[in-house]
This record gives structure tokens, sequence and C-alpha cells, in this order.
């Protein structure tokens, strides 16, 4: 299973994800960091994903596995109903839509991954390998005679 190669250097990671394509702008024209921080932890069995998303609720994410890509998307909008009164001078809390792709493997299947949202937090447990179905061998049939 495969995250994420590191090909440059050691901080290859770090360098990538601190990029400011990895932001996006606020009304004021300054960036504010990356939704979605995410930690991966190997254990023995498995690779473990915390996902950070404060402020979602779980029926606002959802989780695709399509040709070995994991890709969490979430959504977030603001509520218009209530009357405000004042205007904002700042507004750094995101609305709109965020996602995150993952390589796991050809061989991982939806079923295979398990999901859990609390507290902020999505958790995704993906293990490190399948066993695949297996596949009857040919079976010769006895010609007597």
């Amino acid at each position: 299973m495969m995250l994420v190669p590191s090909i440059f250097k050691d901080n290859f990671i770090d360098d990538f994800f601190n990029d400011s394509m990895f932001s996006f702008p606020n009304s004021k024209g300054s960036s504010i960091p990356m939704m979605m921080h995410t930690d991966v932890k190997e254990t023995e069995n498995s690779f473990e994903l915390g996902i950070e998303l404060p402020g979602y609720s779980k029926e606002n994410i959802q989780a695709e596995l399509k040709d070995g890509y994991l890709t969490i998307n979430a959504e977030r909008t603001e509520n218009k109903d209530e009357k405000e009164e004042g205007k904002y001078i700042r507004k750094e809390r995101y609305t709109g839509h965020c996602s995150r792709t993952f390589y796991v493997g050809e061989d991982i299947a939806e079923d295979d991954i398990k999901a859990k949202f609390e507290n902020g937090v999505l958790t995704l447990n993906i293990p490190k390998e399948v066993k695949k179905p297996e596949v009857e061998e040919k079976k010769l049939i006895a010609i007597s005679g």
C-alpha cells in the first residue's frame, strides 16, 4: 500500500503540503490553511487515517473508493436563515466543499475499510493486506476404462 511517495528528499511531504496550493484565500486575500489535516498511523495489520473535520456533520461527509483511490469529500454551508446584525471584519471559518484523495491499492474493497466519525475527526482503518477470494482450481474428472 502506498499513501504518498517520497521521491525528492526526506521532508518532501512537509514541503509539499505546506505549499500555497494547499490553502485557500479568504475574503481579504490572505490564505487559510487547507482543511482535512490528516494523521496517518501504521499498525501491524493496517493503516489508520485520522482526518480533522471540525464543524462538519456526519451527513455532509462522503468516502468513496474507485480504482484504488480513496476520496473523502466534505461540505459545509452557511446558515443564511439567521438574521444578522453587523458586518464581519474577518471570517476564517470555511464554508464550501473540500476533498482529499489517497491511493490505497486496487485490492482494497469498500467493505474492507472501516470508518467512524466522532468529535470532528473521521477515522478510517484500512487493512494492509486483503484476503482475496480463493479462485477454484480446475478439477479433473476421472475417466475410467
